[in-house]
């Protein structure tokens, strides 16, 4: 199978505040180094692209020794938290941006979607910017001619064609733009999570035809998003990018599990192993755990047969001897599976241990969060918390064999019943 992209050794560094090094001398040294053949003088090695740490240094690495390849034909979703370097990467790979150090082989016309707008002229009239855009994809004016009555009916902007861009909404633009990109016969579809900017219907147009693009036609796909589920579908290959390193590349269900877990954990608020107090002048939550119901241990991963019991250890500030409180049942892609709730006895000024099971049998294999809140008895809100807990159900004895993981989010053991008088459930 032929390669589309490779990219081996690919590092962007970025000076913080500055363009350039700050200083005239400084920027020759670096253009003599680059003409040389040589390493930049003024890159520091080893500074990581850590947004929620301080650090002293003014340069940090936007990407670091990435190093992967994308055949022909392959759709890749590209995940990562914010500020892992996504966009950055997908700037390199579309020649937007040069990188610092390392080599990037694009084989194949690139079609890029990064930001609203990119690439069109705001004076010029959607169609004009369909022409312009085909014509640097280097297409001929009757290549584009053949394809412009598609493009306008997929776009759904055909009442404002005429009209200059710049009069038109964000979601108009992105309509126009991926209608271009898509259409255009590019070899390679970069798309970044611009889409998030059209409507629900419109994303579901936008994601078959790249499915379209990638599956029938054989082209190769980049999709930056947060949407995992989308990604899940859309694509056969993932990339996880990690304060701006390679984390894991892989099948696509095989690298979002990865992510969805090391993320989980990185946002989870109280660990079930250790105390660490939340909430308000209304109510302190002095412990939250997800225990096993069939072991001491709350730290072990949950059979799929074990109850699961949630406990809250709390201490009632208000003068309400009852609380409301419930919570949302998660997966860690925020698909909600249920929520539940009650009004629960609480003397004020006293510890109070609230409890609730979620039977076995009754979850998937997955990983979940709680979202926990609390409230007075007339439904007043008194404390929130998105993610307080999280947990992992498997079932070990089929993770053992071949079967792998049922479909669905819940798992019931329903009671099945044979004309022969023989019942198993399995």
């Amino acid at each position: 199978m032929s390669k589309a992209i490779e990219v081996s050794h690919l590092s962007k560094l970025y000076r913080l505040g500055s363009i350039g090094t700050g200083n005239l001398s400084h920027d020759f040294q670096r253009w003599l180094a680059k003409v040389r053949g040589k390493e930049d003088p003024y890159m520091v090695i080893g500074k990581q692209n850590n947004r929620e740490a301080g650090g002293k240094q003014d340069v940090v690495y936007s990407l670091h020794d990435i190093n992967f390849t994308i055949n022909q034909g392959d759709s890749v979703g590209i995940i990562g938290r914010n500020g892992a370097g996504k966009s950055t990467l997908l700037k390199v790979l579309s020649r937007i941006t040069s990188p610092t150090s390392g080599t990037v082989k694009v084989r194949g016309r690139v079609a890029s979607l990064l930001e609203v707008g990119t690439g069109f002229h705001p004076e010029l009239s959607g169609r004009e910017n369909i022409f312009l855009n085909g014509s640097i994809l280097g297409m001929r004016r009757h290549e584009i001619n053949a394809k412009l009555d598609e493009i306008i009916e997929f776009s759904g902007v055909e009442r404002y064609i005429d009209t200059p861009v710049k009069r038109y909404s964000s979601g108009m633009y992105v309509r126009l733009a991926f209608a271009v990109a898509a259409h255009l016969e590019p070899e390679i579809l970069i798309v970044d999570e611009v889409l998030a900017v059209g409507d629900a219907e419109f994303q579901k147009k936008c994601l078959g035809k790249m499915n379209q693009v990638s599956t029938s036609e054989g082209r190769t796909v980049l999709f930056v998003s947060h949407n995992l589920t989308a990604v899940e579908t859309l694509c056969n290959q993932g990339i996880y990018l990690d304060m701006g390193r390679l984390a894991m590349q892989g099948p696509t269900l095989d690298v979002v599990r990865e992510y969805v877990s090391r993320d989980l954990l990185a946002r989870r608020v109280v660990q079930s192993t250790e105390i660490k107090r939340l909430g308000n002048e209304h109510l302190t939550i002095v412990e939250a755990a997800v225990e096993n119901g069939s072991s001491e241990n709350p730290t072990d991963i949950i059979d799929i047969s074990s109850d699961v019991r949630l406990k809250i250890t709390l201490i009632n500030h208000t003068k309400d001897h009852h609380l409301s409180v419930g919570f949302d049942l998660k997966t860690a892609k925020e698909e909600v599976v249920f929520g539940s709730g009650g009004k629960l006895h609480s003397p004020p000024g006293m510890p109070t241990v609230f409890t609730c099971v979620i039977p076995g049998n009754f979850l998937n294999d997955d990983l979940y969060q709680m979202d926990i809140y609390f409230h007075t008895p007339s439904m007043s809100k008194l404390f929130a918390q998105r993610s307080m807990v999280s947990f992992e159900i498997k079932d070990q004895a089929r993770d053992n064999g071949f079967l792998g993981k049922i479909n669905g989010m819940i798992r019931p053991q329903l009671q099945w019943a044979s004309s022969a008088g023989i019942t198993k459930n399995v």
